[in-house]
């Protein structure tokens, strides 16, 4: 179906020219599906765009062959090109909001790309991106033909995405990250909708992900790439249980499986030696009969109705379940953004809930429960360096100034491993880990009792989210602290914590001693999150 042969990539940047991809080659049998996996920054992305044609006006092509249907994609004009991209060769991108227009219903949007290829007439249009919403199984077709992007959830937006993509019968799909951001059932459902769309249709397909344990479960064959070329390809069993090339090694090790332990994510020498930490008996935090209602245009929704238990002193506590589920709300009352409708929050005895979100800030107890959100870009304040980021807990509630207040800006930088050097630069300048650890250190700057982590790794790479993981371990050892950590990973969940929290709907379904409950899981819902979750097959 396709050949790529001797590929190069390069960006013009202020700093010179970047060499992107290079001299990459692959091919793609018919009905295959091929998984390219690696870090960012390694060139995945890069080459699926090189092959639609669409890089940014700072991208060239500088080498190579682009060979699909006798063509050489390179040297095919701009409006032929036109015509290939959605009807031969199409794409389900990352990000599935910020691919569709917030401000046209999605049905509409359907029909704009049947349309573009002649797949539909004015008249029957609007039946056939029905049917398209109907082949992506989403129900009440005829009604979500008529909503916009910000009246569906996140996963409903990617069916919308992926009804796009196929709508024109395409020869090739590519899947770039295709449920990056989704929770693991959701994210199953739509990879099993994928895979069975390929099957139907005969499609080929090429998968772009840094998930080892999707690439091991949906793909035939499997490249490896590292700084713009392929170290490594292969079938997923020989890849996963054999690994040759070191960066291959690597990627494998750091992927959460079924026996790993949390220092096994790390090589020998990146491990460290802290003491491992020890949990009392007194609790630090109870949560009593919580809930929290909103008003709705059809009666009350119920957020998080009446939930309880407790988080005890140097106890981890995993929070999991799908998105929707009420656990960001819970974070949120129990960090004293949101204001609970009924219950209490007992910290140390105190019922914090009794003290309005709006004034919590002056609160003693303020400093002693800290959050690390989720998105690490998002909550960093674009036009702030990381030490401006670090200084502002450090100067509002500890009141510190001068020589003091660098010298514990630089030792926080130490405890979470950001050379100082980064201090001075701002978010954009930053990678990902990086951006995470600040966000890291920022919560501890204060010494908190509790820190609550809102899916802290969601958006890393393995190897980086295994540093991050490694270093959370460490930090609560060495500062005796608790963690409530918010996640729909539950490979993470097992390696990081003790004790596990199970959410369905707003309430807690099942909950117990981490080994025991994943071993051993009561309810349905646990059973069905534990069946969906991504492993290493073959590792």
């Amino acid at each position: 179906m396709l050949t790529i042969d001797d590929l190069a990539v390069s960006f013009q940047t202020r700093r010179g020219k970047v060499n992107a991809v290079r001299q990459l080659s692959l091919t793609l049998a018919k009905g295959e599906t091929l998984g390219i996996v690696g870090e960012s920054g390694s060139g995945k992305s890069v080459t699926s765009y090189a092959l639609m044609r669409i890089l940014d006006a700072g991208g060239q092509i500088t080498q190579g062959k682009l060979i699909y249907s006798g063509m050489d994609l390179r040297h095919v004009s701009e409006n032929d090109m036109r015509n290939i991209r959605g009807r031969e060769i199409s794409m389900i991108f990352q990000n599935p909001r910020a691919a569709l227009n917030p401000i046209r219903k999605v049905g509409h949007q359907i029909e704009d790309v049947l349309r573009q290829h002649l797949q539909a007439s004015r008249q029957n249009a609007k039946q056939k991106a029905i049917e398209a919403l109907q082949a992506v199984k989403i129900q009440n077709a005829e009604e979500r033909y008529h909503a916009y992007p910000f009246e569906l959830s996140g996963g409903m937006c990617q069916r919308v995405i992926i009804a796009i993509a196929i709508a024109c019968n395409p020869q090739i799909l590519i899947a770039d990250e295709p449920t990056t951001g989704l929770d693991i059932t959701t994210q199953k459902v739509v990879m099993e909708l994928i895979r069975d769309l390929i099957i139907e249709r005969s499609m080929s397909a090429i998968l772009i992900t840094h998930d080892l344990g999707l690439a091991s479960q949906y793909c035939d064959r499997i490249l490896v790439m590292k700084d713009g070329e392929v170290v490594e390809e292969g079938r997923p069993q020989t890849l996963f249980t054999q690994p040759q090339h070191p960066y291959t090694q690597k990627l494998v090790m750091a992927t959460p499986h079924a026996e790993t332990d949390i220092r096994g994510l790390l090589p020998p020498e990146q491990r460290s030696r802290q003491p491992v930490h020890t949990v009392s008996d007194k609790p630090l935090l109870e949560i009593v009969h919580l809930s929290k209602t909103y008003a709705g245009k059809s009666g009350p929704v119920h957020a998080v109705k009446d939930v309880s238990w407790c988080i005890r002193e140097g106890q981890s506590v995993g929070l999991v379940g799908e998105s929707g589920c009420g656990k960001s709300t819970t974070a949120e009352m129990l960090v004293r953004l949101l204001d609970p409708s009924e219950g209490k929050i007992l910290y140390r005895g105190d019922d914090i809930a009794a003290v309005p979100a709006r004034h919590f800030a002056e609160h003693p107890h303020r400093r002693q429960i800290q959050m690390v959100f989720q998105d690490a870009t998002d909550s960093l304040n674009p036009r702030h360096t990381a030490r401006d980021a670090l200084a502002e807990p450090l100067r509002q509630l500890a009141g510190l100034r001068g020589r003091t207040l660098q010298e514990r800006m630089e030792k926080l930088a130490a405890m979470v491993g950001l050379p100082v050097n980064l201090l001075d630069r701002f978010p954009h300048q930053l990678s990902g880990g990086q951006k995470a650890r600040v966000g890291i250190a920022r919560a501890i700057a204060l010494e908190p009792d509790l820190l609550i982590l809102d899916e802290p790794t969601a958006a890393l790479d393995v190897s980086i989210q295994a540093v991050v993981l490694n270093l959370l371990v460490d930090l609560r050892a060495a500062l005796g602290m608790s963690y409530l950590f918010v996640s729909h990973d539950l490979q993470v969940i097992k390696l990081l914590c003790d004790y596990v929290v199970v959410m369905k709907d707003g309430a807690v379904v099942e909950a117990g001693p981490t080994r025991s409950l994943m071993a051993n899981p009561q309810h349905a819902y646990t059973r069905t999150l534990l069946a969906a979750a991504p492993v290493l097959d073959y590792a």
